[in-house]
């Protein structure tokens, strides 16, 4: 390897240093403070370490009811979610692929229109209260049942297989529903787990749709309570006045802020989803190729 060679290298090793240290110092930063005592973070200089140490920070997170009941809720909301999403969303691209259904084509275009126009927020509203969705769990979960993009890296990906596997299935006696769930899905893995990763996100991070369809405190995602927090910068001053356990703890409290709180409620939202990564990230970059190929 030659010196210009070498100083390339060096150059890009650099760059990405200096882009990982951009993108992870924010989490970390976050992560320290919110193992800090917030009487001490609001004093500032909180860099890469705590400066006194705490745990009562998450201790108060955990005692919340409402922050635990919205835990639940994102949970809930993102695995009910994903499955119904990606089982829908499979179903529909596998049947886009069959050249004899007709006005199959007509029902692409009209997918691929809602990808590039949308109603906007007001009849989005209206459809929603027409469909009894409002203040119920199922308007968290319904209107993303069917994901456009998905379909079309499932329906790409479908395409590829070989007709002789359902030619197959046929001749045993398999009908389409039981070719799809026996056949095409257990050969499917890379591009489910991906898009599932890619749904279970989406989900996860959506605090708006919750902010607009939802009143009911008891179905609130933890994602969209964050918000609601973060905006009215009160959260010691919301959990001193909620009552039960959690105030009376917070009450006790001497070291614990504002910001301290968000902090660590942050990091309880986030280390969920971020745990999932490593399981299936060995798919992303077969499951995504496959699925974008096209004959």
């Amino acid at each position: 390897m030659n010196i210009a060679n070498r100083i390339f290298d060096a150059v890009i090793v650099v760059i990405l240093l200096g882009l990982s240290f951009v993108t992870l110092y924010p989490f970390w930063n976050s992560l320290v403070i919110s193992f800090n005592v917030g009487s001490d973070t609001a004093l500032g200089g909180i860099t890469f370490w705590p400066r006194v140490f705490t745990l009562e920070n998450y201790q108060v997170v955990f005692k919340d009811e409402r922050l635990v009941q919205a835990f639940f809720i994102s949970i809930l909301r993102t695995v009910v979610g994903t499955f119904l999403s990606i089982t829908f969303t499979a179903m529909f691209a596998y049947g886009l692929t069959k050249k004899y259904l007709i006005g199959r084509k007509l029902f692409m275009v009209m997918c691929i229109i809602t990808m590039f126009f949308t109603g906007g927020l007001i009849p989005t509203f209206i459809l929603i209260r027409s469909l009894h969705l409002i203040d119920t769990f199922w308007v968290l979960v319904v209107p993303g049942m069917i994901v456009v993009w998905n379909l079309i890296i499932f329906r790409t990906f479908f395409q590829e297989l070989p007709e002789g596997l359902e030619e197959a299935a046929k001749i045993d006696g398999c009908n389409h529903i039981r070719t799809f769930f026996s056949i095409i899905v257990p050969i499917s893995g890379p591009v489910i787990a991906t898009l599932s990763l890619f749904t279970a996100v989406g989900l996860w991070n959506d605090w708006f749709t919750a902010s607009i369809y939802i009143n009911n405190p008891q179905l609130v995602p933890i994602q969209t309570l964050l918000n609601q927090i973060i905006n009215s910068n009160a959260m010691s001053e919301q959990l001193s006045s909620a009552g039960g356990e959690a105030s009376e703890f917070v009450r006790k409290l001497k070291g614990v802020s504002t910001k301290s709180l968000v902090m660590a409620t942050m990091m309880v939202t986030t280390l969920p989803i971020i745990m999932v990564y490593p399981f299936l990230q060995r798919f992303f970059v077969k499951g995504v190729l496959i699925g974008s190929l096209k004959e």
